[in-house]
């Protein structure tokens, strides 16, 4: 196998300090995002039980929605780094890539708006409440505009951070979370000389939070010499077809796993939901501190993206081979600390939510302790497969990744938690084990792929002019 190798391969601490530079304000930022989708339903929750399901509603559309186009996008980081690794100042290819990127944020956002618009007659077809469905309705109209913006900053936060500048997006999701703060209690309650606009004061409070997102990023790429460099906003009228199609090719698959995925954990809340409201909210509690812990490997995966998809654009096979391995290694050791934190110190996790030793709430953690089981048993597979996932992205290698993650999770997964969800005793523990089976099978097949990735062809590379 020949190389091109451009620049001198980094070593294991070399690399290991460059993905961490990444990694650690990308996971910060991840975090961040999460505490803004929080707000919002803290604040709602006190305009009671039908605004929060409406809520509830709403967002499981537009959030999927918008993290399945998020991802179509997400093809800009690997472009971009394998850019700046053929040529480091590779600034005419970079800005094409982000023009692009902006286009493909701005059209499938308007395709996600679409599905919100639509989101009342999907909810009335699923056999939801129709007046909450019509109130979830209403909630979407207002909050759909916010879809476009989110997207485009999207595409800043990859180029700042694919750039060597990641802080820049922890800060502004700092930014946009005190934004969001004081947007709900302003317009959810009527504060500040404004109307108290309740369920819809929170849907324009992030309409505002995603412009506020936007033009922030807009602010710091024009003050920031570096960043400025690369005048992504010159002449952004012009297409770049080929371009576009690069964005489309990689990102679709990107989109598809992204869905796949939310589904699968979508349709594990609609199973165990059969099962009664208090397995409901214990399968909640328990899914979410497995999401609020995935957010480090999420962040790692962004980094590995990067870090391969430089050394992939220089031809250094070696290189791009260590920045996925020690991603790896970054998201697997996190991952095991909080699985040991599940198994050893739930209760503690748990009173983050509620108080454990209430009387009223014993059947709720009797049942959120049996899924922190599975829940931990899961994190280390859920570490792998996203990190595996990320540095496969970065060599651009997204198609056969989208299939293995389709039959892992909706095959073995889905099937085995509806198996054992209804036709065992095991109920919600029945899912939550086919949850753990699907990320497993992802984990595996994952770490395969990336491991033969030689073999298979996808590191051969042109030899140096």
């Amino acid at each position: 196998m020949t190389q091109a190798t451009t620049l001198s391969t980094p070593g294991w601490g070399q690399e290991l300090r460059a993905t961490l530079a990444l990694a650690v304000p990308l996971a910060a930022t991840n975090l961040l995002q999460m505490l803004i989708h929080a707000v919002d339903v803290l604040f709602i929750a006190r305009l009671g039980e039908q605004p929060l399901a409406a809520s509830s509603l709403g967002i499981a559309i537009f959030g999927t929605t918008m993290w399945a186009l998020t991802g179509l996008v997400g093809a800009c980081a690997p472009l971009i780094a394998a850019e700046r690794g053929r040529r480091l100042h590779a600034v005419r290819d970079i800005r094409r890539t982000v023009r692009m990127g902006l286009w493909g944020a701005v059209l499938s956002g308007l395709l996600g708006m679409a599905i919100c618009l639509g989101g009342e007659a999907l909810l009335v077809a699923s056999g939801q409440d129709p007046e909450t469905a019509a109130l979830a309705g209403d909630f979407l109209f207002v909050v759909s505009f916010a879809m476009i913006p989110m997207i485009i900053a999207s595409v800043f936060r990859i180029f700042v951070a694919a750039l060597g500048k990641p802080g820049y997006a922890t800060a502004i999701t700092l930014l946009a979370l005190g934004t969001n703060i004081l947007g709900n209690w302003a317009l959810v309650y009527g504060h500040l000389g404004l109307p108290a606009l309740g369920l819809m004061g929170s849907a324009l409070s992030s309409v505002l939070t995603a412009l506020a997102m936007m033009c922030a990023y807009i602010l710091v790429i024009a003050r920031d010499r570096t960043l400025r460099r690369y005048r992504i906003f010159g002449r952004w009228w012009r297409p770049e077809w080929t371009r576009l199609k690069d964005i489309l090719v990689i990102g679709t698959p990107i989109a598809l796993t992204v869905f796949a995925e939310a589904g699968l954990f979508s349709g594990a809340a609609l199973l165990i939901g059969r099962f009664g409201e208090t397995e409901l909210a214990a399968h909640t509690l328990a899914l979410n501190l497995a999401a609020l812990a995935f957010q480090i490997p999420f962040g790692t995966a962004q980094a590995a993206t990067i870090r391969v998809g430089f050394h992939h654009g220089a031809g250094d096979r070696i290189a791009a081979g260590r920045a996925g391995w020690v991603a790896l290694a970054i998201g697997t050791g996190f991952m095991s600390t909080t699985a040991l934190a599940m198994l050893l110190v739930p209760t503690f996790l748990l009173r983050a939510y509620i108080d454990p030793e209430a009387a009223a709430n014993a059947a709720l953690v009797g049942f959120a302790l049996q899924y922190l089981v599975w829940a931990a048993a899961f994190q280390l597979a859920d570490g792998v497969q996203a990190v595996a996932a990320g540095a496969l992205r970065g060599l651009q290698d997204t198609r056969v990744p989208m299939w293995i993650a389709i039959f892992s999770y909706w095959v073995p997964g889905f099937g085995i938690a509806v198996g054992l969800g209804f036709a065992t005793p095991l109920e919600g523990s029945g899912v939550w084990i086919g949850l753990a089976t699907g990320l497993f099978f992802a984990a595996a097949l994952l770490l395969w792929r990336w491991n033969r990735r030689d073999r298979l062809g996808l590191t051969v590379y042109a030899p140096a002019a």
